[in-house]
């Protein structure tokens, strides 16, 4: 039997990143779950911030974000970059910094997976800010890939159920996409 949830109740797993963008000249970084790829080419994703939240206006003013992917290994640093905001704390000393192409996108070093972003647009929703940012470049530890792709196990990445308020790893490899689905092809 289906159990109909409200609206509010009704968010899934969802994968954990951390949000850089220069603010005010300096860096700074969020803790985000709320984000997903929506265009392939050019490769652009979207991401989800509260209207209040400090890092807005650094992405608006530079026109640059980035999306860093943290490994389980990291989810204390991850988790204060979404209790405490960058208006009280200096975010920046919690990573090692560096920069890439775009030179105002901060990345966190100790994330093993690093996405730096060049602003498109921003759609204002009722209670959030939706930017979305053509992926310039994408960064990966090299320990982390397989045969040069970036290999989920080894970078041990986790996700938010906030419904329970908690964080999980990933699971076991459940099969191929696009692959085991073609058993029901008739």
């Amino acid at each position: 039997m289906k159990v109909e949830l409200s609206p509010e109740r009704a968010h899934y797993p969802m994968p954990c990143s951390i949000v850089g963008a220069d603010v005010d000249g300096k860096p700074n970084f969020l803790a985000v779950a709320w984000f997903t790829m929506c265009n392939p080419k050019p490769a652009y994703i979207a991401v989800s911030l509260g209207k209040s939240h400090y890092t807005n206006p650094g992405i608006k003013a530079n026109g640059t974000f980035s999306v860093n992917i943290p490994s389980a290994g990291i989810a204390e640093k991850a988790d204060y970059c979404g209790v405490v905001s960058g208006r009280n704390a200096d975010k920046s000393e919690v990573f090692e910094v560096f920069y890439g192409k775009l030179k105002t996108a901060p990345m966190a070093r100790e994330c093993p997976f690093n996405i730096e972003c060049r602003l498109v647009q921003t759609v204002e929703l009722p209670a959030e800010e939706l930017f979305i940012g053509e992926i310039v470049a994408a960064y990966c530890e090299e320990s982390c890939l397989t045969d040069g792709a970036p290999d989920l196990a080894k970078i041990d990445p986790f996700v938010l159920i906030s419904a329970s308020k908690r964080y999980r790893k990933l699971g076991a490899d459940v099969g191929g996409a696009w692959e085991i689905g073609k058993k029901l092809l008739k």
